[in-house]
């Protein structure tokens, strides 16, 4: 093996893992550890698998977390493939070299999809994916729950990790707000066949109680084990789903007392796994973060873990799943240990402690905003009284168009599945995007074409400017092997494909652009741009979808009703009143006006202008700024 290998002509996916350092010794981050430990549960073999650090030969001191099964090889971070090296790990190159995925879920997803091809008969590892195959498929920076799982859990458990002096007293906020999700009911689809035979044992066991006494001891013993050792309905029915032989099967039919009882009086159902009844890759993102965790306690346990009570259970059922102790194991994941002391629910005074923590973490992510009030024209005069309104540059260049006649039919909208009226809608906003890349452009540059889609944008540029590069970033996987598709048909070699979260593109660009960047998805490319010292070209779009984030908080300079102009920002359908649609507009130029100051601010230039024609979309906006030069003008930018 050659240490690079950015070269080779890749004749299968390679699966880039990180491999840090703790004390000058090589360890495997719980990102890595999570993805080998999926690979080894489905038993996957369709990867070359590197371990990329910055020191050699990481992997024969780590054999023992290593499956035998795979493929592996050291890799240093300086020789890995262009565009691995601006996503961070993991992440997966497939054949072409030219589509890499990057970030945990992506990579997750992806491993259990290229299993299914090879295997198509492993239905444990398609149940996965959950109902609807939507389990961690939306992205962290709009999902709460993939950002507690990918991000916010084995982020804290490495913190913990790292840190010897930890208090061990309380849990991280992220473990604790697991523990409250696992504390609350669940609800399944089509679950009132289980209810009510949850139901029906629950009164079976209430009659085979033959006496207080006997009702005493069994108190007693309940009280004495872990909650590891609860073997309710629930847990019966989720691994029968997994066609455990030895797990008796579900009663088939309830009485007809049981039958008569309404919906609404059912018991509830009780969490099993972590996202309700079944076994998913959310269970297999946080058993080895979990693990770790538990590990590291250590004779500290006691004073912790009587307040996580259900993610104690969790873990026990987790270990119950057919082929989960085989994966642990080859992953050096002994999962009996450690041994827990006896634990009991928590009584109130730790009830109410992890409550504040967690309402407090809450208040951090998210800040709670005004509920809208009245319309949009108190608000509209309050900033005119104080100078303040919408302001649009002319266009540059309005009557500019692409030869739509004499281009290649895979790059025309027309072609697509779009009606014709939309179409040539598309063709007029390509027109502006293009135009204002075109005039950024130097040869040699390189262009980010974010949120891509199927590539409309992205393509037509590459086409364009055939001197630049053009790399499509996109977390929809079926979005961009249509875009794959449609670059192959046209011949392009300056195109390359991310699928991942902005977030995990950390690669240096010139230029971004964005069209129709849905809610704060415009204010995070903006921020992705500032960051890598790149101009940008941005038509923003459902701005009622505007609200304060884990990153954002609005508004960025002025007036507190901003969430107002934002609601009314999105009244500019072609079919409202041309009154609405002007107040629309206006609405519109403000909050884009905030957000061009607020990069004003940070060394940009900006302009917000209107696209021609105005009737190309109702959200018609686009910023366009670049960071200015001491020597004044338009960029060199990103280094």
């Amino acid at each position: 093996f050659t240490m690079n290998h950015s070269d080779e002509k890749h004749q299968y996916s390679s699966l880039y893992l990180e491999v840090c350092s703790r004390n000058e010794e090589p360890r495997l981050p719980l990102h890595t550890s999570i993805v080998l430990f999926l690979l080894s549960y489905c038993e996957c073999k369709s990867f070359k698998v590197f371990l990329v650090s910055t020191k050699p030969a990481s992997s024969q001191s780590l054999k023992s977390q290593l499956p035998e099964s795979l493929d592996v090889s050291d890799t240093h971070l300086e020789f890995l493939p262009q565009l691995v090296r601006g996503c961070r790990l993991p992440a997966v190159l497939d054949e072409t070299g030219q589509l890499c995925r990057a970030g945990l879920a992506v990579v997750l997803r992806h491993i259990i999809n290229k299993t299914l091809e090879a295997d198509p008969s492993r239905n444990d590892v398609l149940a996965l994916l959950g109902f609807k195959k939507t389990c961690l498929k939306a992205c962290a920076e709009v999902s709460k729950w993939t950002r507690l799982c990918e991000i916010d859990i084995p982020s804290a458990v490495e913190k913990h990790l790292q840190n010897s002096t930890h208090q061990y007293q309380h849990p991280p906020p992220s473990i604790l707000t697991l523990e409250r999700r696992l504390a609350e009911p669940v609800k399944v689809h089509n679950d009132d066949k289980i209810r009510r035979q949850k139901l029906q044992e629950q009164r079976r066991n209430e009659e085979d109680k033959s006496s207080e006494g006997k009702q005493h001891v069994d108190t007693e013993s309940k009280a004495a084990q872990s909650p590891q050792v609860y073997d309710g309905l629930e847990l019966r029915a989720a691994l029968a789903k997994l066609s455990v032989n030895s797990v008796p099967a579900l009663t088939t039919r309830e009485n007809s007392e049981i039958r008569k009882v309404k919906t609404t009086d059912l018991p509830l159902l009780e969490h099993v796994f972590a996202e309700g009844l079944y076994f998913t890759l959310t269970d297999v993102v946080l058993l080895p973060c979990i693990y770790q965790y538990l590990c590291s306690l250590q004779v500290h346990a006691a004073s912790t873990l009587h307040q996580l009570p259900c993610l104690l259970r969790w873990y026990s059922h987790v270990q119950e799943v057919p082929g989960v102790l085989r994966a642990a194991k080859t992953c050096g994941m002994a999962l009996s240990v450690p041994q827990f002391p006896t634990v009991s629910l928590p009584g109130t005074s730790a009830e109410d402690n992890s409550a504040s923590i967690l309402e407090q973490e809450e208040n951090q992510e998210m800040i709670s905003q005004s509920p809208f009030v009245g319309g949009p024209r108190p608000t509209m005069t309050k900033l005119k009284e104080n100078g303040i309104k919408a302001a649009f540059t002319p266009h540059p260049c309005p009557a500019w168009t692409l030869p739509w006649d004499s281009l290649p039919r895979a790059i025309n909208p027309t072609e697509g599945k779009m009606s014709n009226i939309r179409a040539v809608r598309k063709q007029e906003q390509l027109n502006n995007l293009v135009a204002m890349v075109a005039q950024l452009a130097k040869p040699g540059y390189t262009i980010v074409d974010f949120c891509s889609g199927t590539g409309h944008v992205g393509i037509v540029v590459a086409h364009s400017l055939p001197d630049c590069q053009v790399i499509l970033i996109e977390n929809k996987e079926e979005s961009l092997v249509r875009a794959q598709s449609r670059t192959r048909e046209l011949g392009l070699k300056n195109i390359n494909f991310i699928q991942a979260n902005l977030d995990y593109f950390t690669g240096p660009f010139h230029i971004g652009v964005a069209l129709h960047a849905c809610g704060v998805a415009t204010d995070m490319v903006m921020e992705h741009c500032i960051q890598a010292g790149a101009a940008f070209v941005i038509s923003p779009c459902c701005y009622g979808f505007i609200q304060n984030a884990v990153k954002f908080t609005f508004p960025k300079r002025f007036v507190p009703e901003h969430m107002i102009l934002c609601r009314f920002a999105d009244q500019t359908g072609f079919q409202l009143p041309p009154e609405r649609r002007l107040i629309g507009k206006e609405c519109m130029g403000l909050v884009d006006l905030d957000r061009s100051w607020a990069a004003e601010t940070r060394g940009y230039s900006v302009k917000v202008m209107t696209m021609e024609p105005e009737s190309c979309s109702p959200k018609n906006n686009m910023l366009t700024g670049w960071p200015v030069q001491k020597s004044g003008g338009k960029p060199g930018a990103g280094g």
